[in-house]
């Protein structure tokens, strides 16, 4: 059983083996797409596969589209070169459900797949064709939240970006300088709409994604690389950059779930690294529970993605769903549980969910501090949505999930998810930072965790973090058993308002949190003690 458009006419052998196939004509997808796109992805990775490619599946299943979705990477091309091309850009989607039924899925909705690569005539100009489009009415992407940056972790503009603000458009190096080109093309081709949405997982997302592409636009327009309406083109109302708001836990292919593919009979499933250290599979699992949020400004019209389970609504909504989800009911428990479980040395998260401290932790987080600064953004019931997370989603044992990985750019990620409902008790009359016990524990937790030494005194490695350098320096000097003065040491992150969204000197909250860190660090097994002490 071959994934590409040859192994798939033995439907019948697939079919067998419990894989649902494509009811649609594929061959004739691609050329209506290639003619006429409407949807542009940029970062061809698993969440992409798993959700936006399936969701688009779905729906050319059901005769609700005609047409399929083009993918861009523009980080490592290698994707594109070893898991899209040699397999006709299929995939298999494999849904681990809570009641431990699987879901086998070929998806073949991906009609092109392009890297992002401006030093190839051949395929950037490409993307400058498909950008010139009439029928282009959105472009969305799953770059991560560091994607969007402009800048490095000590607030310098990016080497790439500096020298593509001064090169111009023609051949740009950064990853948001080549898409402000396609843009740059687009508005050249007679500055047609369209909508740019970004469905990564962050506050504000749209608003990232503008103001890089507004910094590109200013900066060619005043160095004179650039008409000078370009500038005014993304100002205007014939380019939206939406909020949207995405959950859907999609970790990296598991051992287990190509175990049992390969038992099936398909074939070529080895795992590829690329060069970049990205792991490139077949396949992709994922949970069933999925939500994206989008706010509904489309200049050049969209199709019925209503149909396929998108939730479309105003700016308002977007932002309460996004608030409700990344700063309380979801996110922050599991940046809780990766902390934690990379301490304790837990590798999957499922597993964390059995502990009795970390699982009161989470719910104490979500339920107790959390939940009273929410507000209810009407589509999705805040309450019911931690009742699903906390009860189906994150103890499911079948998703193979790990602290390991949601660990990645924890700095990146502590303002939003906890630094908002520092601020929401801060501003409440009723509320006082002062009742927050759990969250400054989470924070003790982190730095800890920075040590890169388990609770049982054993080294690990620390998941990829842009700050590790920064951060990781604070608490060198400081050693299980020995005393230190932890204040003095821990002061300039505790007042870092970049990490952890509020100054924790100025809450009220620093003295806190090296109070727990000490009793964290007073010894072998002091992380555990100090959880059942305080939770």
């Amino acid at each position: 059983m071959k994934l590409n458009k040859a192994g798939l006419q033995n439907r019948v052998k697939w079919e067998e083996k419990g894989y649902q196939l494509p009811r649609y004509d594929v061959d004739k997808m691609v050329a209506a797409t290639r003619e006429n796109p409407f949807w542009i992805h940029f970062g061809a990775g698993n969440l992409f596969r798993a959700f936006h490619a399936r969701v688009v599946d779905d729906m050319l299943n059901a005769g609700v589209l005609d047409r399929g979705i083009i993918a861009v990477e523009g980080f490592d091309y290698e994707i594109v070169e070893k898991r899209y091309l040699p397999h006709d850009n299929l995939g298999i989607v494999v849904t681990l459900k809570a009641d431990g039924t699987i879901e086998k899925k070929v998806v073949a909705s991906v009609a092109e797949a392009v890297a992002l690569d401006s030093e190839s005539e051949e395929r950037f100009g490409r993307l400058k064709e498909i950008f010139s489009k009439d029928s282009l009415q959105m472009a969305t992407f799953t770059i991560t939240e560091k994607g969007y940056s402009l800048v490095d972790g000590k607030g310098e503009v990016l080497k790439a970006v500096e020298e593509d603000f001064v090169a111009g458009p023609e051949r740009p190096a950064s990853y948001l300088g080549k898409v402000s080109a396609l843009m740059y093309a687009r508005y050249q081709a007679g500055a047609k709409p369209i909508a740019m949405v970004s469905t990564d997982n962050c506050s504000h997302n749209g608003d990232k994604l503008y103001a890089a592409i507004s910094a590109f636009a200013k900066a060619w327009v005043e160095n004179g690389k650039a008409e000078a309406g370009f500038a005014d083109y993304i100002d205007s109302d014939k380019v939206s950059f939406t909020w949207s708001m995405i959950d859907k836990i999609t970790p990296r292919p598991d051992t287990s779930v190509e175990a049992m593919l390969e038992a099936d009979g398909v074939e070529d499933l080895a795992p590829v690294v690329t060069s970049k250290n990205t792991y490139v599979a077949l396949f992709v699992n994922a949970e069933e529970t999925e939500y994206l949020v989008i706010e509904d400004d489309f200049p050049n019209g969209r199709p019925e993605l209503e149909k396929g389970g998108l939730m479309f609504t105003d700016r308002e909504t977007v932002d309460k769903v996004e608030r409700m989800k990344v700063c309380t009911c979801l996110n922050p428990l599991h940046t809780c549980l990766a902390i934690f479980g990379c301490v304790l040395g837990y590798e999957k998260i499922s597993e964390e969910m059995k502990d009795e401290q970390l699982k009161k932790l989470v719910e104490t987080v979500g339920y107790v501090e959390g939940l009273p600064v929410v507000v209810n953004p009407g589509i999705l019931d805040p309450k019911e949505f931690i009742d699903t997370v906390l009860q189906v989603r994150v103890p499911n044992p079948f998703m193979p999930d790990t602290p390991q990985r949601i660990a990645t750019d924890t700095s990146q990620k502590l303002a939003i998810r906890f630094g908002e409902t520092i601020k929401a008790y801060a501003a409440s009359e009723e509320l006082k930072v002062s009742d927050l016990k759990r969250i400054p524990l989470v924070f003790a937790g982190w730095l800890r965790y920075l040590m890169a030494i388990d609770d049982s005194g054993k080294k690990f490695e620390l998941s990829p973090d842009p700050l590790l350098d920064t951060v990781c320096p604070v608490v060198a000097d400081i050693h299980l058993g020995e005393a230190a003065d932890v204040e003095e040491l821990l002061r300039p992150v505790l007042a870092n308002k970049a990490i952890f969204g509020v100054d924790l000197y100025e809450v009220g909250m620093a003295e806190l949190v090296c109070k727990y860190f000490r009793e964290m660090t007073a010894g072998v097994g002091a992380v555990r003690e100090t959880l059942k002490k305080y939770v």
